[in-house]
């Protein structure tokens, strides 16, 4: 008997044994039972264990505040190396926009002080320039160091802005006044010890006398609050939150694992940090900015975010801050 649509055998009822029926009997296709599943080697794809969050979910990405490595966040942009090349231009793009508004908020303060175009010049090469030029161009490089990274997670990101670029905090993060504190004291022993043996470093405070140098009363507080508070978060999204991660994701090859993988990690931190050293154009205490920048960007990496960075990066340039208001020799402010 076949079934009139399919042409297959019908399903019927299993075949009765021939003769009588015994008492309590059974159909031998009854007792089969359907086949073990083979055991798991792991979670099941798509899962994630979160420590102290039970067992893995089939499926679900872990949540957006866990603090693991950037390359075990799958779900963090940038993603692919596409992405990342994307927010690798965004960041010189930001660069080049933030010194040009630099240049261009200075010139109208200068119009609103009364200086001319010659006085401008002058004042753009001198050693200690007035307050109003010192935060006019901090203001426009925070545009560009600020828009990049903005820019970054609306176009090739969740535009969740906090999540992307790992924008969080923890009261653990006060460990980084320790990191900056420490970073601060050890550059400038390291930098006595080579000015010592060599005598060719000179100057070393140039960096701070210039943004404070000429700042009393009042405006020495707002220059305080600006780099204490404000330019180690628009640095730390600009070099740790997006140019660290473009790095990261560019150096690594796809599904690399091990020795791989590490090495092209330390690669990208030691990149970023010699580009952080770099973008501040200050030859004599590069090799310190390089070296501190670094630092910030193995913790950035390791924590993945940037709570701990601004911690660290505020309390560098808060000792130098205390420094000048002590006439101390700190050497390094950034």
């Amino acid at each position: 008997m076949t079934d009139p649509e399919s042409g297959a055998p019908a399903m019927g009822p299993p075949a009765r044994p021939p003769g009588p029926v015994p008492a309590g009997y059974v159909p031998r296709e009854w007792l089969q039972q359907p086949p073990a599943a083979p055991p798991s080697a792991g979670p099941p794809p798509g899962s994630f264990p979160v420590p102290g969050r039970g067992p893995p979910q089939p499926g679900t990405p872990p949540p957006p505040d866990v603090d693991i490595p950037f390359l075990d966040t799958p779900w963090v942009p940038p993603k692919t190396p596409r992405q990342a090349w994307y927010w690798l231009i965004f960041a010189c793009a930001g660069f080049v926009v933030g010194q040009l508004a630099a240049t261009i908020f200075a010139l109208v303060a200068g119009a609103i002080e009364g200086e001319t175009a010659t006085q401008m010049q002058a004042i753009a090469t001198q050693t200690v320039p007035p307050e109003w030029y010192v935060v006019s161009t901090l203001i426009g490089l925070w545009i560009g160091l600020l828009g990049a990274p903005w820019l970054a997670s609306r176009t090739q990101g969740t535009k969740h802005f906090s999540r992307d670029l790992g924008l969080r905090f923890r009261w653990w993060d006060l460990l980084g006044i320790l990191i900056g504190v420490g970073g601060q004291f050890a550059i400038d022993v390291v930098y006595s010890i080579y000015q010592n043996l060599f005598h060719t470093i000179h100057n070393l405070n140039a960096p701070s006398q210039r943004l404070t140098g000429a700042s009393h009363g009042p405006g020495f507080v707002v220059i305080a609050i600006a780099t204490v508070l404000l330019a180690p978060a628009a640095e730390e999204l600009f070099f740790r939150g997006l140019l660290l991660k473009a790095l990261v994701r560019l150096f690594t090859p796809m599904r690399s694992a091990g020795r791989v993988r590490a090495a092209a990690v330390v690669l990208a931190v030691i990149a970023d940090g010699l580009l952080f050293g770099a973008a501040h154009g200050e030859w004599v205490q590069f090799a310190g900015l390089a070296l501190f920048g670094m630092v910030l960007a193995a913790v950035s990496y390791r924590t993945g975010r940037l709570g701990m960075n601004m911690v660290a990066h505020a309390s560098f340039n808060l000792v130098a801050i205390i420094g000048i208001a002590l006439n101390g020799s700190v050497i390094l402010f950034h």
